[in-house]
């Protein structure tokens, strides 16, 4: 058993004992369920943009403990001072340390900028957790989701007002789940079986996402010159977290890449 097979057995476990501890109603009546969801998709394609979406995470299953010192609030307030267009807010705790209390934080200390719920969402009840705790968007993990189920679940989000990040591994899983329900489309360049990381995945692929998609690459980002090579490809957007919060200070770190991102000229 890989380790998303772990991750989505124990996903299953989680979800039914929620669904019994916080009736659906009972989140409906939730603040921010009656809030207007932002456009991450608008956040990130705006030409004042960094098009950088940046990640709270604690740690992960192939890393372990990345920064367990970190406040929620105060790094994903200083993200959007450096210049983050999007924010994502891990909120699955057993293999990421993550808690819906995270992204709960996260929306009041940052009422203007998009959140995206990060997390393995195999159930339509995740979707409505995500709009009562105040996320704009919601991951899609195509390597764990059949193409229906892709496709369901984000015209439920849809329904809901949330925008879907499909994410992607390889071209198998991108022809196979693509849906107009999707709004953006990012390419994880993290290998599953060996969980390592390269840039080809995302050039290799860029070619095969429309233009109706915002591109979004995921994974091993953390120099300014990859950046602007990706950025040269079609990519609108990167997601980064690891090469931030594996610092004393997430927020400088991500300070300085926007920097060097300014002044870094694009590959010829």
């Amino acid at each position: 058993m890989t380790i998303l097979d772990q991750i989505v057995a124990q996903k299953r476990i989680e979800v039914a004992q929620r669904k019994t501890e916080t009736p659906v109603s009972v989140l409906e009546q939730m603040p921010d369920f009656r809030r207007v969801p932002l456009s991450a998709r608008d956040a990130i394609q705006d030409l004042n943009s960094t098009g950088i979406i940046a990640e709270f995470k604690r740690r992960s299953p192939s890393k372990g403990v990345i920064n367990d010192r970190a406040g929620v609030a105060e790094t994903t307030q200083g993200y959007v001072r450096a210049g983050a267009a999007v924010l994502s807010v891990l909120t699955d705790e057993p293999f990421f340390g993550g808690t819906p209390a995270d992204l709960q934080a996260a929306r009041q200390a940052n009422p203007s900028t998009p959140i995206l719920r990060k997390d393995f969402v195999i159930d339509a009840y995740q979707l409505l957790e995500a709009k009562a705790w105040g996320a704009d968007l919601v991951l899609l993990i195509a390597a764990c989701l059949t193409p229906a189920e892709v496709a369901d679940l984000s015209q439920e989000a849809q329904n809901l007002g949330l925008q879907v990040l499909l994410e992607v591994h390889d071209e198998h899983e991108l022809d196979q789940t693509l849906t107009h329900t999707v709004d953006l489309v990012g390419v994880n360049n993290r290998n599953l079986k060996t969980f390592e990381t390269s840039i080809e995945t995302s050039l290799r692929l860029i070619e095969r996402i429309p233009d109706t998609f915002a591109k979004i690459t995921e994974s091993g980002l953390h120099d300014a010159a990859t950046m602007r090579t990706l950025f040269r490809a079609g990519f609108d957007g990167f997601l980064i977290g690891e090469a931030f919060m594996k610092t004393s200070d997430p927020a400088a770190a991500l300070a300085e890449l926007v920097a060097q991102y300014n002044t870094t000229p694009l590959p010829i």
